[in-house]
């Protein structure tokens, strides 16, 4: 399992740094003249549902545009979750966090990669504490409605999936950035 994960982050650094070099040769001739705070952005996913089956998902980020076309950046995730019905009550949080890393094939079009830790309860025989490791690899679309800022949405695919995984594949998320 560590070895597949290693290998993984591995392959995956490699592509980005790859990538970045291409870029930086390109930022070498024509240097940006932006100030640090210009290339930071924010951001992150929202999500609610309220009945039977309370869930809310709070996920900020901050990011930072290395170059035009490769961001990184890191982000924190928290989760409550609620079941409750005449018969059984049951509710548990969820936190963790991620870095990641994006390249922009096009203005719109984006390939993303990301490390995320997460910490949950499993049901086992025990009501205990799991430590969940995922790589998620997969695209995005970012719809800019200025600048710096947008919508994002991406298709991602968790190569780590194990027991405890709280997601199955494909991965679905929604969230937007606000650039400074």
């Amino acid at each position: 399992m560590i070895r597949k994960i290693t290998y993984t982050v591995l392959l995956i650094t490699s592509i980005v740094l790859s990538m970045n070099a291409q870029d930086s040769t390109m930022i070498r001739k024509h240097p940006p003249k932006q100030k640090f705070t210009d290339r930071l952005f924010t951001g992150g996913n929202i999500g609610l549902q309220f009945g039977t089956v309370t869930f809310i998902d709070v996920s900020p980020l901050l990011g930072y545009r290395v170059t035009d076309k490769f961001s990184a950046g890191i982000g924190a995730t928290y989760q409550y979750y609620r079941y409750k019905d005449r018969y059984y009550d049951f509710s548990t949080n969820v936190y963790g966090g991620r870095v990641f890393g994006r390249y922009f094939f096009t203005d719109y079009l984006f390939g993303h990669a990301e490390y995320e830790y997460l910490n949950l309860e499993a049901f086992d025989f025990l009501r205990r504490r799991v430590d969940v490791n995922s790589v998620l690899v997969g695209a995005g679309y970012f719809q800019r409605f200025s600048g710096n800022s947008g919508v994002t949405a991406m298709l991602l695919y968790n190569f780590t999936e194990d027991r405890y995984t709280p997601y199955t594949n494909p991965i679905f998320r929604i969230g937007f950035n606000i650039g400074f």
